[in-house]
C-alpha cells in the first residue's frame, strides 16, 4: 500500500473536480490535504450564494426567480407604485412587505458604508 505522501508526489492536485487543495490538515492522526469547493464567482460579489436562490448585494438583494420557486413564494413587486392599480393584489404586497421590513431591526449600511441586503431590498421594492 502506498503512502499518502507518495500518492501526493504523482498527483499535483489530490481533490475531485470542483475542489481545490488549500493546505493540508490532520485526520485520524495523518496529514491529509484539505479539499475546499472552488468559488470564484461567488466571492465576486457580496451577498451571493452557491445555489442562486438570493441576489447578490450590488444586484439588489432579495430573492432570485429560482430561489423563489424553491421556496414556494412570489418574487418581488419592482414596478413603481404609480404603475400599479392601488386596490390591486401586487400593490397590496408591496405595502404589506414595506411595512413589516422598514420596522425591521438592523443597520442600513455596513461597517464599509456599503447598504445592507435590508436596505437594497427596500429600495427593490420601492419603499
Amino acid at each position: 500500500m502506498e503512502s499518502f505522501a507518495s500518492f501526493c508526489e504523482m498527483k499535483d492536485d489530490p481533490c475531485w473536480k470542483g475542489y481545490q487543495m488549500i493546505g493540508k490538515k490532520k485526520k485520524n492522526g495523518k496529514e491529509v490535504p484539505n479539499c475546499v469547493p472552488v468559488k470564484e464567482d461567488i466571492l465576486t460579489e457580496r451577498g451571493a450564494d452557491s445555489k442562486g436562490y438570493y441576489r447578490s448585494t450590488e444586484s439588489g438583494a432579495g430573492l432570485t426567480a429560482k430561489g423563489a420557486k424553491h421556496f414556494g413564494i412570489h418574487t418581488a413587486v419592482t414596478k413603481k407604485p404609480s404603475e400599479l392599480n392601488p386596490e390591486g393584489k401586487a400593490a397590496k404586497r408591496r405595502k404589506s412587505f414595506c411595512a413589516r421590513m422598514s420596522g425591521m431591526p438592523g443597520p442600513m449600511k455596513d461597517d464599509k458604508g456599503r447598504p445592507t441586503r435590508k436596505a437594497m431590498s427596500l429600495r427593490r421594492w420601492h419603499c
